[in-house]
């Protein structure tokens, strides 16, 4: 701990990088880049409510931060938040983590409907083109009632792009290119609102080779191919909107598979910079139809969501016949009824839920077959005391039935049939005091649950990708947790500060953990649980200490607990390190120029030691400690009439091209290597992106 506050103080006296940069508002005027908390409308919780009245952890990335800081993908754009993070495998797989808990306890809102693919997968990410998210919203924690059981680490709200102003469409094209893995993407979208007939398509396309680290050279299995296609009918009248959406999402991701050199060679699975897609491999396939109802019922209003999505899922080990093979149906709905925005007590009533088929049409099997059937209702209510005093809850109840078909393979049972059902209340409440306009104090309480998945379930073959065989425990129960967050916010000129503490209990809590055994001459991994509990909290500081410039920092810790365990299982498996994020952003002043809100940034992103981990049969290894420097540019180029041209952006990303494996990387865990001698590949070195945008706005 000394070491952690002695590297934090010098990190104070250092230059660093990644500062939000909010949307333009005035095409005359160089934008402030800071957000005001008062004007922020949050979704999460409670429905529509201002960040200020909002007791629970809540934080929103605007439209411009997505589009001027460059990622690998949506998840990735995210993960800098304090208490973020994301499971890795090569560039183009991420997963969310929330203060430390991700895959089925992180729920992702997109087109106003949960996704559901196979996330329960290391190495299954979430089918979603950032470049149809037009801003995000993070709830952290289980405090949101009215998405689901499974968000009890927290929710992620990708809201899509508002509607153009009557009369009016827009036409955008944006490309780019990173030299690490020679990431090459366009996209190219359109929409419009002619006399309340709104429509919108977008059309993207992203490729990369394998990409390049310190001391490994190319890693094999990390090249890519995803396209993107989506649209949008609507009408908006006097009474509300409706809206049809559909998208179809197909990713084409290489496998890293370790092979002797000489079969490497033979095999052509060594890593380079050729774009062609070799086995083994996957293909995922995602298709989503959503209907979207809101309805002005007197002072009050009526939303009905209605969706569809199907996730198939094969993986190739040669290049002609798919081995596991996965198709999902999801079959999904959520209809809430909000009496009054009016009213001094605001309330949301609803259900939600959905019905699942799962298909196995491969010829090996990881999970059996399954039917499953979701269904919550829930109630919010929030109010004032007074103007400075907000209080807001709720109460769910959720029960989930599991239908686990049986599979007989060569005269054997593979997976056995059951049934299981699982229900539980869950709830929140808390209270935020605004002292003055100026302090923020803020306390919540909520209990989450969870059920568990077919796969903590049910599984039972060799996971590729994951470099292990997994087997599950029908006899699993479900998870509860008991969370209290508490929170102080204090924005005065020229400074302001955010703190976050969190002490969450979870019973039952399930993890993964290696074994002693092998099969299959791979090493075996048992879903098992026990209680848990995960102390923590973030940290965000931003000064100004003169105009223009704008010095952020923020740093998140989690300490994650296994309780009444073994010195060798004490710790939970797979926890983010502990990080600091500083940076250095500067508005370059550019009156009456071509160049409108132009920035630069510098950033530093440490990441400390990572040695509280499960060392039970090598479950996990411990992680040095890293720190990765950064620069980013970006301007907006403006034509006669002062509008806007195009918008330009680069960054340079590990500046001094480091060699580190990230503690969430699958890729850290890979058997030993021919060529290195140890285990694991190293994250991407050094990388320079660029994009350009050009945006057209004209009137119908």
């Amino acid at each position: 701990m000394h070491n952690i506050l002695s590297t934090l103080f010098l990190l104070l006296c250092c230059t660093t990088a990644h500062a939000q940069k909010a949307d333009i508002t005035d095409k005359h005027q160089h934008i402030d880049t800071c957000a005001h908390l008062e004007e922020i409308i949050v979704t999460g919780v409670t429905g529509n409510a201002k960040i200020r009245e909002t007791p629970a952890p809540v934080s929103t990335i605007p439209h411009a931060a997505l589009t001027t800081h460059q990622s690998t993908n949506i998840i990735d754009a995210i993960s800098r938040q304090p208490g973020v993070n994301q499971i890795t495998t090569g560039g183009s797989i991420s997963k969310p983590v929330i203060r430390g808990l991700g895959y089925n306890r992180v729920l992702v809102m997109h087109n106003g409907v949960r996704q559901e693919g196979q996330q329960w997968g290391d190495e299954h990410g979430i089918e979603i083109d950032g470049n149809t998210v037009y801003s995000v919203e993070l709830l952290k924690g289980p405090a949101s009632l009215m998405y689901g059981s499974d968000a009890m680490a927290g929710v992620i709200i990708m809201h899509d792009a508002p509607f153009m102003q009557n009369n009016t469409m827009r036409a955008e094209f944006s490309t780019g290119y990173q030299t690490n893995n020679g990431l090459a993407d366009y996209s190219l979208s359109t929409s419009g609102n002619r006399n309340g007939v709104l429509w919108a398509a977008q059309w993207s396309q992203k490729f990369a080779h394998d990409y390049k680290a310190p001391t490994d050279g190319y890693i094999p299995g990390t090249r890519f191919r995803e396209h993107s296609l989506s649209g949008m009918l609507g009408l908006k009248r006097s009474w509300g909107h409706s809206l049809l959406r559909l998208s179809a999402f197909r990713l084409k991701p290489s496998m890293t598979e370790i092979e002797e050199e000489e079969e490497a060679e033979e095999h052509g699975h060594e890593g380079d910079s050729d774009y062609s897609i070799t086995a083994p491999f996957q293909k995922i396939n995602h298709l989503k139809l959503v209907s979207n109802t809101h309805v002005t019922i007197g002072e009050g209003w009526l939303k009905t969501i209605i969706g569809y999505q199907q996730n198939r899922r094969d993986e190739y080990e040669t290049p002609d016949e798919s081995s596991l093979s996965f198709k999902l149906h999801t079959l999904s709905y959520d209809v809430r009824y909000t009496p009054s925005t009016e009213t001094r007590i605001k309330t949301n009533f609803g259900v939600n839920g959905m019905w699942q088929r799962s298909e196995n049409l491969g010829t090996e099997y990881l999970i059996p077959a399954y039917r499953l059937f979701d269904f919550g209702a829930f109630a919010t209510l929030s109010t004032s005391l007074r103007h400075d005093t907000h209080l807001s809850g709720g109460l769910r109840y959720d029960i989930r039935n599991l239908h686990s078909l049986q599979l007989t393979e060569d005269g054997e049972e593979r997976f056995e049939e059951f049934r299981r059902t699982f229900n539980a209340f869950s709830g929140s409440i808390g209270v935020i005091h605004n002292i003055g306009s100026q302090i923020d104090v803020r306390a919540n309480i909520s209990h989450g649950f969870r059920a568990p998945n077919i796969s903590e379930l049910a599984s039972n073959g060799i996971h590729e990708g994951t470099f292990r065989y997994e087997k599950g425990d029908n006899n699993l129960d479900p998870e509860h947790s008991l969370q209290l967050d508490l929170g102080l916010d204090i924005s005065i000129p020229q400074l302001s500060v955010s703190f976050a503490l969190f002490a969450n209990r979870i019973y039952n809590y399930i993890f993964l953990a290696r074994t002693a055994e092998t099969e299959d001459d791979m090493p075996v991994s048992q879903f098992t649980q026990g209680d848990a509990r995960l102390l923590g909290g973030e940290m965000r500081i931003v000064w100004h200490p003169v105009s223009h410039l704008h010095f952020e920092n923020s740093f998140s810790y989690i300490d994650a607990r296994q309780l009444h365990a073994e010195e060798d299982s004490k710790y939970l498996p797979f926890i983010p390190a502990p990080r600091w994020i500083s940076t250095l952003h500067y508005d370059i002043p550019t009156p009456h120029t071509v160049f409108r809100n132009m920035f630069a940034e510098v950033e530093a992103d440490i990441n400390f030691r990572q040695d509280h981990i499960m060392t039970a049969n090598n479950t996990e290894t411990p992680t040095p400690s890293y720190t990765l420097f950064a620069l980013s540019f970006a301007t907006d180029i403006m034509r006669q009439g002062n509008n806007p041209l195009c918008q330009l952006s680069l960054s340079v990303n590990n500046i001094f091209n480091c060699a580190y494996q990230s503690h969430l990387s699958r890729l850290k865990y890979a058997p030993t290597l021919p060529v290195t001698g140890r285990e694991g590949y190293n994250n991407m070195g050094r990388n320079i992106a660029m994009r350009i945008t050009f945006p057209l706005e004209i009137n119908l």
